[in-house]
């Protein structure tokens, strides 16, 4: 029986031979794998830019000061929108539900996102982490290439909410764009 240093070795051995076995004779690999792992949770690739923008969407220290004037923006939105910081926190600290977050980025107008880069103190890049977030939606929302359609009605309104509104949205023009959950 083997102990120590020597079963760990053999191990190790056994795990190389195995993993190099299962390279020459199994299925997918690379983003073939990624993709057969990943895509029932909804979690898409990343390309090297957007990887490299991760951390300057993280500087996020959930001071508030980016939720300030919110209150209208947040009650229009009769919950999808929890307020600036929420969505920051929530789309930079692991892979978001890019649906919900792109939701809710759909009632702060890029000029409000560019005030609120302004005045926080750690420099998030708010106007790029919505359009990261938004691509993502966009791009979640999208029908397979086979053409197949998502035969969800809920992706094809996706689509359209994910687009940024021109103005502030004032409670009169929310009360009317959004239904009542039932």
């Amino acid at each position: 029986m083997l102990s120590g240093r020597a079963l760990a070795l053999a191990v190790l051995a056994w795990s190389l031979l195995k993993v190099a076995v299962r390279r020459l004779f199994d299925g997918p690999s690379g983003l073939a794998l990624f993709h057969e792992n990943y895509d029932a949770d909804r979690l898409p690739p990343l390309s090297p830019a957007e990887r490299a923008a991760l951390p300057r969407f993280s500087r996020c220290i959930a001071c508030g000061r980016c939720d300030l004037g919110e209150a209208e923006r947040i009650a229009a939105s009769r919950g999808a929108y929890p307020g600036l910081m929420a969505v920051v926190l929530a789309s930079s600290r692991s892979m978001p539900d890019f649906d919900a977050a792109a939701l809710a980025l759909a009632h702060v107008p890029e000029e409000v996102l560019a005030a609120k880069e302004r005045i926080c103190p750690t420099g998030v890049p708010f106007r790029e982490l919505a359009g990261f977030v938004r691509s993502k939606a966009r791009a979640q929302a999208a029908p397979p290439a086979d053409g197949a359609g998502s035969g969800e009605p809920a992706a094809l309104a996706l689509v359209a909410a994910v687009t940024p509104p021109s103005a502030d949205l004032d409670p009169s023009s929310a009360d009317r764009a959004a239904p009542e959950a039932t």
